[in-house]
């Protein structure tokens, strides 16, 4: 299963890029494939447990620092599929190489 997720601290001003990097560096240390851009951090995992106990440390790494914290997520849930996260960009980008 694939989640992609935003955690983003209200409360603190504009500046929030420091808050992000707190939920960032738990996916990180999770060791579970995961992608980080402009807008969401993808996580990939077996299953429920494994994924969003990661979402709520990450959620709650910010939480301790902010005093409200909103969260975005949203899941692609594809038993026995690994290695999504690369394999479908693979997919489109086949695609795109055959226009």
């Amino acid at each position: 299963m694939i989640v992609a997720f935003s955690v983003t601290p209200l409360g603190v001003g504009e500046d929030v890029g420091e808050y992000v990097a707190d939920a960032v560096r738990v996916v990180r240390e999770s060791g579970l494939p995961h992608r980080t851009d402009a807008m969401f951090t993808s996580i990939e995992g077996e299953d429920w447990d494994q994924v969003m106990d990661v979402v709520k440390r990450a959620v709650a790494a910010v939480e301790a620092r902010a005093p409200r914290v909103s969260l975005v997520l949203k899941a692609d849930i594809r038993p026995g599929v690994t290695d999504g996260l690369t394999s479908k960009v693979e997919t489109v980008e086949r695609y795109l190489a055959a226009e």
